[in-house]
């Protein structure tokens, strides 16, 4: 007797929604209200929100999207009727398909918080109109929960992907759950979503080039959900002449797409995220019975050009022959003896460098440690001579890396305190190449020319969790506080309230208040592979780091012009401006927001999760 798999209950029905179109109703508007708009904007779904709290009380990610257009209506609702104002609207609005409840989300503001029975009557309300329902912190009240997802973006630019993954743990470990995807897609090979798009584009030339009557389209052996399809290899009938004579439209098509799907499954993930248009348009026509003229053989390929194709490519495809992409590498060697060199330097000087060029302050026993066939290069640098030696290093390791070399530039101690390592990365940076830096031992953190003289290391927490009195505003000093990320907003604002009547005095602590405008960055998990940064602007920071998530400690904040002088194409002259506005605080001001709105390029905040693909494949 025939024995099935027995189903194991306890599990969700995992499905993938497009609501394209239609609206989707979220109740509340928290910060949870404003994800789950987010969430539902990227569905191309249309956005009806339903508050009981006022509207000035919103968050303000949902006010910005309100007065953007992005919301499509707002519904005040009586918070002693709200039942029958969901009833109506749902009434009133028979395209809305599914129902958000954020505000009872648990929480410290409970101010505005709706009770479980307040939940529990909209849930009949949905139940009764086939509307699916989801409440947040009440899982017996959610037809359907949202996974733990993450949308990856594109290498090959800064836009997002349609690769998506969501994780869910069925209500068993729900923060674990973001812990697990944090590790898948630190793990994932980075060329994935551009081989997602490429993809894409060959099914769409694939469709293009033969269109099926009546617009008919096959999609054999192509689909996310393969439940129910045709093997991969399933046995089909053999090409020859006399079926090739006999294929229809149809019969094309299908073959075209199982080539297309043979491609994505075997061809490497590098090579299929860097097709491009002429690679694609080989692919089909060689997928074709009349490809190249004349009669073809098995491989759908004209038998005159088949010897010299295999001979040539990989699946009789030319593929051009790419010069390997070189590497640079700034490496601290501490502060001085073998010993104190780090895991990743040590690596670097031993097994990685096919060049090593040292600044001449690198101890001997270190130059030692390089095996003796890679060649090393001392800086020529001389009082007079400095600026010229410098250059002189730069172009040796842009030379190497274009030949494909692994360049290792050596400097002691840490490369980004005062060592100009800031500088060399905005130059590779400028012709190509993104260095990675492996930090040295060293007792201070960065402060590049041009932005910090002073680098003061602090805490957020005193003794017995007192409160700590933190230094006031120097335009050319960089304040780290360790620890104190879950005091945040309190930190804030001892840093930034003015003393009532004296606007430059501090209402708590001395010297004077910080700009709102300054950038701060908060760095969780440093060097972790789930690192994550979130920067933004003393008055952003707060409602940048409830936009993101919860907490990854441990985590330490950085305060000052550092933070963003490196991005892009670098910001050194923040100092210099103080001499250039002579001394005019209004029109420094007006310099300094115009660097931060450069900066941020129009958004709230920047976040960055991980540590790069750079950075995962050394440590790999």
């Amino acid at each position: 007797m025939i024995q099935y798999p027995a189903p194991t209950g306890g599990a969700s029905l995992m499905l993938c929604f497009k609501p394209t179109g239609k609206s989707i109703l979220i109740v509340g508007s928290n910060h949870l209200a404003a994800s789950r708009t987010f969430s539902s904007l990227e569905a191309d779904a249309k956005i009806v929100i339903a508050s009981s709290a006022p509207r000035s009380e919103a968050c303000g990610e949902l006010r910005w999207r309100l007065e953007n257009g992005q919301i499509s209506q707002w519904f005040n609702l009586d918070p002693g009727l709200d039942g029958a104002d969901i009833a109506d609207l749902l009434d009133d609005h028979l395209d809305i398909t599914l129902v958000c409840i954020t505000d009872t989300l648990v929480g410290p503001d409970t101010r505005n918080r709706r009770s479980f029975a307040s939940a529990s009557l909209i849930k009949h309300i949905c139940a009764k109109r086939r509307v699916p329902i989801t409440v947040a912190d009440i899982p017996p009240l959610c037809d359907f929960v949202f996974p733990s997802t993450h949308r990856f973006d594109l290498k090959s630019s800064n836009l997002s992907s349609h690769l998506q993954i969501g994780i869910t743990t069925n209500g068993r470990g729900c923060r674990l759950s973001g812990r697990i995807k944090r590790d898948i897609v630190c793990k994932l090979n980075p060329s994935f979503p551009d081989a997602v798009e490429k993809m894409g584009e060959l099914r769409d030339m694939a469709r293009s080039e033969q269109p099926l009557p009546n617009g008919a389209v096959i999609d054999e052996l192509d689909r996310d959900d393969d439940a129910g399809a045709t093997p991969l290899n399933a046995p089909v009938t053999q090409l020859n002449t006399a079926v090739l004579a006999q294929e229809g439209p149809a019969d094309v098509a299908s073959r075209r797409m199982r080539w297309v799907s043979q491609v994505s499954q075997y061809w490497p993930v590098d090579r299929l995220a860097s097709l491009d248009k002429d690679t694609m348009s080989q692919i089909l026509a060689h997928s074709l019975h009349h490809a190249n003229g004349g009669s073809a053989n098995g491989d759908g390929v004209t038998s005159s050009h088949a010897a010299e194709l295999r001979t040539q490519s990989r699946h009789g495809i030319h593929l051009p022959r790419i010069r390997p992409q070189g590497k640079i590498y700034l490496v601290g060697a501490g502060t001085g003896h073998p010993s104190m060199l780090t895991v990743g330097a040590k690596k670097c000087l031993t097994e990685l460098a096919t060049r090593v060029l040292s600044d001449k302050l690198v101890p001997a026993e270190i130059i030692a440690l390089i095996p003796s066939h890679i060649p090393v290069y001392i800086a020529k640098k001389f009082p007079g001579n400095s600026e010229g030696a410098q250059n002189e290093l730069l172009n040796m390791a842009l030379e190497g890396a274009r030949n494909g070399e692994v360049v290792v530039r050596l400097k002691q101690g840490d490369p980004m305190v005062y060592g100009r390592g800031g500088e060399e990365v905005l130059h590779f940076r400028k012709h190509g190449f993104e260095p990675i830096v492996i930090p040295g031992i060293s007792s201070a953190l960065a402060g590049p020319r041009g932005v910090s003289e002073m680098l003061l290391i602090g805490t957020g927490v005193g003794r017995n969790g007192k409160e700590v009195e933190l230094p006031g505003y120097e335009r050319s000093r960089t304040l780290v506080i360790l620890m104190g990320v879950a005091r945040l907003p309190q930190l804030v604002g001892n840093l930034t309230k003015r003393a009532d009547g004296d606007v430059g005095r501090r209402a708590k602590g001395a010297g004077s208040p910080y700009p709102d405008y300054l950038p701060i960055a908060v760095i969780e998990r440093a060097s972790s592979v789930d690192q994550r940064l979130v920067a933004s602007t003393l008055d952003g920071i707060v409602d940048a780091m409830e936009r993101v998530g919860e907490q990854r400690p441990p985590g330490m904040m950085v305060v000052g012009w550092a933070v963003l002088s490196l991005e892009g194409e670098g910001d050194l002259t923040v100092l210099d401006d103080v001499a250039k506005c002579n001394d005019d605080e209004g029109v420094l001001e007006k310099r300094d927001m115009e660097r931060v709105d450069r900066w941020l390029g129009g958004t709230k905040h920047v976040v960055r999760d991980g540590l790069g693909s750079a950075w995962q494949e050394f440590l790999d």
